[in-house]
């Protein structure tokens, strides 16, 4: 399948891209970077960091790209990382809210005491979103978080946000990605409202071999799942779902030349594989109240103040 569609050009436009150490992330980055863009790169470990700057800089010998630390699940380290892109103030043009973690077996939690999947899918995003919002005010920037089909049916367990009465790696991942979504859509409203120039909108990859169902040690999972397995099987194929290359599409699409307010994906069978397009917002993301609690209950969680 061709995928390379045209990005428009990004010269000196900025883009911070988190989880782009490896898979879809450092897909991102490299057609970014290709088009011209300036690449942050916010890493947790800074050797893979490193190798993902000479993949880029192997892709785009003339880009400018740097890396970062940055610990999502951790929000001592978001501030640590935000407070030095501010003494920077370099203005954000691009944030991707990518980088993710999905269905530890036994229930981890964050730095902060959060279950892992919530602290790190949504609460390391909107505390990343708190302490940069200057620059992406600055920058007028584009925002563009990325879900997963999985976000597509299942409640919000308000009551049980973090997981503490009962743990389902499966469940907490979905709402982890819902909660995610509603944010992003809260933030595009509020943007509106106030005049702050952002733009903000959702990706989802649709369903491709990555790393996310691979063995992750550290996540109490020492085999790869079954589950991965058959993705990998089907997409050497080209059967239905999609390719690493193309589940960086969407993203791509939303990031440069989406609406706000939207959610953009694969377009093929089932919305798992193929090239980008708009689709309809799925059922958990389209209340408006359901996205403005989400907002204040995950400005409490967080400890910083959100835009206003």
């Amino acid at each position: 399948m061709n995928t390379n569609f045209d990005l428009p050009d990004l010269t000196n436009q900025r883009a911070v891209i988190t989880g782009a150490s490896d898979g879809i992330g450092l897909r991102i980055a490299k057609r970014l970077a290709q088009a011209g863009a300036d690449i942050v790169l916010p890493v947790r470990n800074p050797a893979k960091g490193e190798a993902a700057l000479g993949t880029i800089r192997d892709a785009a010998p003339d880009a400018r790209v740097r890396i970062e630390r940055l610990d999502l699940s951790d929000l001592s380290s978001v501030a640590a990382f935000g407070a030095v892109m501010q003494e920077r103030g370099e203005p954000i043009h691009l944030l991707i809210n990518n980088a993710g973690v999905m269905t530890p077996p036994e229930r981890q939690t964050t730095a902060d005491g959060f279950e892992l999947q919530l602290g790190t899918n949504h609460l390391g995003h909107v505390a990343l979103v708190a302490h940069l919002f200057p620059l992406l005010r600055d920058g007028k920037a584009r925002v563009t978080s990325q879900v997963s089909v999985a976000a597509s049916r299942g409640p919000i367990m308000w009551d049980d946000l973090n997981s503490t009465r009962s743990y389902d790696g499966m469940r907490a991942y979905r709402q982890s990605k819902i909660a995610l979504g509603l944010f992003g859509l809260e933030l595009n409203r509020r943007s509106i409202q106030a005049g702050w120039g952002i733009t903000s909108n959702l990706s989802h990859p649709g369903v491709a071999p990555t790393s996310l169902l691979s063995a992750r040690p550290e996540l109490g999972r020492t085999t790869d799942t079954l589950e991965v397995r058959v993705i990998r099987w089907a997409s050497a194929r080209g059967l239905v779902v999609g390719t690493p290359e193309t589940a960086a599409l969407p993203a791509l699409l939303a990031a440069t030349s989406g609406r706000g307010g939207l959610l953009y994906g694969p377009r093929g069978i089932g919305h798992v594989g193929g090239m980008p397009a708009e689709q309809a917002l799925y059922r958990p993301l389209r209340s408006t109240a359901d996205a403005e609690r989400m907002w204040e209950v995950s400005e409490g969680l967080i400890g910083a103040p959100l835009p206003r």
